[in-house]
């Protein structure tokens, strides 16, 4: 009877191995890529789907709100897997990014420009500050 609960025992041991492997491949295939900063999200936008680094607290900018209810709208949130994908022309979306970052220097001459995908509101509060994702932490 010795020799039948050392073979169980290493059988058991040799599933357990097997068993943290396999979680520690899924754990590795879910962490965020090496060029993604702390605070940033990756996205990716047009229709080459070029890949851009952005800042999380952008997300919460109206304009970029608007996207990613158009994105919603257009792909759904269901797929988890790569970056979030922006229906938007790459050329419109770097003039965002710089309109964002700067704060709002020009708010009507980007609104003109803009006005063509559906970026134009008549409310005098969509181009404001965005309000923080986390209440009393700042970036």
């Amino acid at each position: 009877m010795g020799k039948s609960n050392k073979i169980r025992h290493i059988v058991r041991i040799r599933q357990m191995l097997r068993s943290w492997r396999r979680k520690a491949s899924q754990a590795a295939s879910h962490r965020l890529p090496s060029d993604v900063p702390a605070g940033h999200v990756a996205v990716s936008v047009g229709s080459s789907c070029r890949r851009f680094i952005v800042r999380a607290t952008y997300l919460n900018h109206p304009i970029f709100r608007r996207l990613l209810s158009q994105a919603e709208e257009e792909y759904g949130f269901a797929n988890n897997s790569g970056p979030l994908a922006i229906p938007c022309d790459e050329s419109l979306f770097e003039e965002i990014l710089r309109f964002v970052s700067l704060g709002d220097p020009v708010k009507s001459d980007f609104q003109l420009r803009c006005g063509h995908v559906g970026i134009r509101n008549e409310n005098p509060d969509f181009f404001g500050e965005s309000r923080p994702l986390l209440y009393g932490y700042t970036a």
